[in-house]
């Protein structure tokens, strides 16, 4: 297992950590390695609302719309 040295934390972020695994009865140490598991198995976010939008509700399919019919324009109204 490898470890690692975490310098220069706030004293406010260390006492948090400590009240936080307290809550949830673990050590400070397992508190965090608990956290770094899951941020780093949780999916990555979209880039673009677009990409979030569709990574929604992909797993639904898609729906194949007729295209519309589009008459002539109207004209433009005269304020004169």
């Amino acid at each position: 297992m490898a470890s690692i040295t975490i310098r220069n934390l706030d004293d406010d972020v260390k006492r948090r950590l400590r009240v936080r695994a307290a809550e949830h009865g673990r050590s400070m140490e397992e508190e965090v390695r608990y956290i770094l598991r899951l941020s780093v198995s949780a999916p990555e976010m979209p880039r673009n609302l677009g990409q979030a939008i569709h990574a929604r509700f992909a797993a639904l399919g898609g729906v194949d719309l007729e295209p519309l019919s589009r008459g002539p324009m109207r004209d433009l109204p005269d304020f004169g």
